[in-house]
Formats: C-alpha cells, structure tokens, sequence
C-alpha cells in the first residue's frame, strides 16, 4: 500500500491553486507552478521543477483548448504553423535551460515573472480582424511573421518551462492582427505543443518527478472547476482580480530573483 505524505499533499494543494487561478483570471496560473513546486512542495532541483511543471502546463492547455474549439475560437492553419515553428523553439529552449546552472536560470525565470506580472498588468484587449485567416493568398504576408515569432516565442517557453501565452497571445496578434479572443483560443494549441515539447525533453533527460507531476495535475483539474465557479460569482470583480494577480506574480517574481541570486552575490 503505498504511503501518503506531506509532499503528496503539498502537490495536491499546489496543482489545486493553479488550476483555482486559471479557472478564476483567466491564464497566468502556468507561471506559478515552479516557484510552488520548489517553495511549497519542495522540490529541490530547478531544473527538475520545470520539467514537471511543464507536463502540468500542456495538459492544462489541453483541458482548455477544448471549449475555444468548440466555440470556434481556434484560427487551426494558424495555430499548426505558429506551433511547428514554436516546437523547434521549444526544443532549442529547454535543451539550452538544461546547461543552465539552477541558480542562474531562477534568478532569470524570476525576471521573467516580474516582466509577465507587468505585461498582465497592463495588457488591454484588443480589437482585430476575426475573418484573417493563413491561406495561399495571405502566405506570404503571414508565414514569415508566424514562423518568426513561434520560433522566438517557443524558445522562450521551453528554456523557462512555462505555457507562454502571455507572449503568444500578443505574438499570435502581431502575426496576424487577430482579436484577442481568437489568439487566446488559437494559443492553447501552441501552449500545448510548447508544453509538450518541453515535458518530453526534460523527461527523457530525467528531469521529472512523475509523482509530484500526478498529483499536481489531479490538484489542477479539481481547482480549475472551483476556480471557474468562482469565476462565475465574482465576474464583476474579475478584472480587479487579475491586476491584484499580476502584483502577486510581481511580487513572487521578485522573491524568486532574490533567492536566485542570493547565492552568487554570497559566493
């Protein structure tokens, strides 16, 4: 019989809480999942919370693609390019994030929080063309920027272990001159990939606990359905929600630089 124990509930609770702030803002929940799984449940290799945070993240993509597609929110030619360039970038990005020593690549990945916290922050929705969609007659003003940006966008995700979407939205925009609720369906397919990609690269190096990435996935399903229930309640409070999440995601982000770098301003 196997055993329970504090760390299988810390994972419960951690996974729970993304999925609680996916459900309830709307995205951004991704880029706690490392500092909880090396804060809270413990982990204590980077390299190793990345990898399983990474698996969390492309199945939660999954999850929610799902109802964008259904409501036909899901621009595919699009999405397949922006992600087939993005996987390369992916790959190139997690691949380069392994070299990396652990405590540099936190000092960076708590940069990166501070920079999405402020993206969140400040991001406004935008109008767009909901008709543009990638065809012969539009290749050659699309593919190029499509390709570009996946690539640099995919990099990304995979050397910080995290879905993206904050960039791939705006990237998926600038692409395309989408609206915003198109790319944020379309984006689930590139988080998705992104995820995946990086999951399998981190895995096949070692770089996942499966345990803790079982659990904490269990722990995100169940918060995702409060969090969307939540949601529903507090909807006129929404947006003050997400501004309080995005000085939060500031605020951890500063935290996660510091105990990044702390190490090597000692040394």
């Amino acid at each position: 019989m196997m055993l329970i124990t504090l760390q299988d509930l810390l994972s419960l609770f951690s996974g729970s809480l993304v999925g609680f702030v996916l459900g309830l803002v709307g995205g951004g929940g991704s880029i706690i999942a490392v500092p909880l799984l090396l804060y809270v449940v413990g982990v204590a290799s980077p390299h190793v919370a990345i990898g399983t945070s990474a698996i969390a993240v492309a199945l939660s993509a999954m999850a929610n693609l799902v109802g964008h597609a259904r409501a036909k929110r899901v621009k595919w030619p699009c999405a397949v390019t922006f992600s087939a360039a993005g996987i390369a970038g992916a790959y190139a990005g997690s691949s380069l994030a392994m070299l990396v020593p652990g405590q540099q690549l936190l000092s960076l990945f708590g940069l990166l929080m501070v920079i999405v916290g402020t993206v969140m922050f400040l991001r406004k929705d935008a109008e767009g063309n909901p008709d543009v969609r990638l065809s012969f007659s539009t290749a050659r003003q699309l593919l190029p920027l499509l390709l570009a940006i996946g690539f640099g966008v995919g990099g990304l995700a995979g050397f910080f272990g995290i879905g993206g979407g904050f960039l791939i939205v705006p990237g998926l925009m600038l692409a395309t001159g989408m609206p915003i609720s198109f790319a944020i369906g379309t984006s689930l397919v590139a988080v998705t990939a992104f995820g995946a990609t990086t999951a399998a690269n981190y895995a096949l190096s070692g770089l996942v606990d499966w345990r803790i990435a079982i659990l904490f996935i269990a722990g995100g399903v169940l918060g995702g359905l409060l969090g969307n229930l939540a949601g529903r309640w507090m909807g006129k409070f929404r947006g003050g929600l997400s501004m309080f999440f995005a000085l939060f995601v500031i605020l951890i982000g500063l935290y996660v630089a510091w105990k990044g770098l702390a190490p090597l301003i000692a040394a």
